[in-house]
């Protein structure tokens, strides 16, 4: 019998139809936020809404100018984007059709909190200032170009090293990408909300700056208190311990609902140890 036949059916599968775009568009908005191609969506907007307006008007050589930029603008946009398309791509890539084995990426989350702990409380102990910014699902690629490209394998003493006074790299933050130290010495925006304690310096206006236009957590060590905070979504947790912020970054990074038993155990263990 012919699908149209059921009208059910028929329906039912416009509606997956339709939320399945939506979420493709949503994925696509999440992997270019905080990058420059929103700037260049932008400007795709603003041909579209010129291109139907000059055809409404008749401007007719306005609308052919239009025609002809919305005619070739994909192949601008697959070499503007090209640095989001290959995001995309590598996100695509690590899905579960294609992904490790997931206890893998667990035990690989687990060393990325481990290494974040025990530098920021060997910083906090010193009195040593720090900024650790960790990407998740939007891209940081705009203020990862600020600084200074590293690339490396993530490590307790690396992020220690960064930040040492008087360093080349100490000065800025440090992001966190794909358990990778992505870059060091990296801008982020200020907040100005009106808001902030006045005894907070540049390091937690930066931190909570970044959290109010990103998903990312960001980790300050105050260098006059010597004090842990932990911005995410606006918010600005102070005075951390360091079982408080591992248990934060615990919950936000790796999800207690998909962590393995074996993991969960593990992280236990290491924490009454």
């Amino acid at each position: 019998m012919p699908f149209g036949e059921f009208p059910i059916l028929h329906y039912l599968g416009n509606i997956i139809d339709i939320l399945l775009v939506w979420f493709v568009i949503y994925k696509l908005i999440m992997v270019v936020r905080g990058t420059k191609a929103v700037q260049l969506l932008k400007g795709i907007t603003v041909i579209v809404i010129v291109n139907i307006l000059s055809s409404f008007l008749g401007l007719h050589t306005l609308q052919w100018l239009m025609g002809q930029a919305l005619d070739w603008g994909f192949i601008a946009v697959i070499v503007i984007f090209q640095p989001e398309l290959r995001r995309a791509l590598e996100q695509l890539g690590r899905g579960k059709i294609f992904s490790r084995n997931t206890v893998n990426e667990e035990e690989e989350q687990f060393q990325q909190i481990e290494a974040i702990v025990k530098a920021t409380s060997y910083m906090a102990k010193r009195r040593i200032g720090a900024l650790i910014s960790i990407e998740r699902d939007t891209g940081m690629g705009d203020y990862i170009e600020t600084g200074i490209a590293l690339n490396a394998n993530l490590t307790s003493e690396l992020l220690i090293n960064i930040f040492i006074p008087n360093t080349p790299l100490h000065d800025g933050a440090v992001i966190i990408q794909r358990q990778q130290v992505s870059a060091a010495a990296c801008y982020l925006p200020l907040s100005e909300s009106p808001f902030i304690s006045k005894e907070l310096g540049t390091r937690h206006r930066a931190a909570l700056g970044i959290s109010e236009v990103t998903d990312s957590i960001t980790i300050v060590v105050s260098e006059e208190t010597g004090s842990i905070s932990l911005t995410k979504n606006g918010d600005l947790h102070r005075d951390l311990s360091q079982d408080v912020m591992k248990e934060m970054l615990t919950r936000e990074l790796l999800s207690t609902s998909k962590m393995s038993s074996s993991t969960l155990w593990t992280w236990r263990g290491k924490k009454n140890g």
